[in-house]
């Protein structure tokens, strides 16, 4: 096991990113539910803020863990090309599951925030954090989203990832930070001594942690 569990994974996360630390302009992105502790122990880590980003996998049906593409907030789909033309996956199955996916985007983005509004990203440097990437389409959906909203740089931060979706998504961010891309790599959890699924209730606790400490962007609104 490379780690403990997400928190661990954060801080030695956050020390591949401490160039980044204690600037105005830098802000934490998570991906939940698994990227927020995560995502909270970096922006402890460089003493900035933390917000979630909201994506939601699109599963393939009957094999959920399979990932035939993604949905971000601003209307953004990515699909998985490979694995859409490998199954023979219609337009109309995606078109479903996507719209069942995109009821809970919405249900959590109200649900995490507790009525506060998200922070604003225009011109900001942001790091998008998750606690892994397998296929990548999430994080891949994630970045696309985030362009929309024109901040200066996207960097893309994780504890642990295939070494191929790494270089992949060089192609969509700015910069691409994994602390680990071991070979064979299998799955993120495997190298999570704990990697106990994340609760609402946990990532609910985190955001409001972070919202009291003493580093603060703006809101939109």
């Amino acid at each position: 096991m490379l780690y403990r569990d997400r928190i661990d994974a954060g801080q030695q996360l956050a020390e591949r990113l401490m160039v980044y630390a204690n600037r105005p302009d830098m802000l934490v992105l998570a991906l939940p539910r698994g990227g927020v502790p995560v995502g909270f122990a970096v922006a402890e880590g460089l003493h900035t803020s933390l917000d979630v980003f909201l994506v939601r996998k699109l599963g393939v049906p009957g094999h959920e863990e399979l990932a035939m593409g993604a949905i971000a907030s601003g209307g953004v789909r990515v699909l998985n090309e490979d694995v859409v033309n490998f199954l023979q996956i219609p337009l109309t199955v995606i078109d479903a599951v996507a719209a069942q996916e995109q009821q809970e985007l919405e249900r959590r983005t109200l649900h995490y925030r507790s009525g506060r509004p998200p922070l604003d990203v225009h011109g900001c440097m942001i790091i998008l954090v998750d606690d892994g990437l397998a296929t990548g389409a999430t994080m891949r959906a994630a970045v696309l989203a985030l362009r929309q909203q024109q901040p200066a740089r996207i960097i893309v931060a994780v504890p642990i990832a295939s070494s191929t979706v790494c270089h992949e998504l060089e192609t969509v961010a700015d910069e691409v930070v994994c602390a680990a891309t071991p070979e064979p790599f299998y799955a993120v959890g495997l190298w999570y001594d704990n990697f106990e699924q994340t609760s609402d209730a946990e990532v609910c606790d985190l955001l409001a942690q972070a919202v009291h400490r003493p580093v603060a962007l703006t809101h939109i609104g």
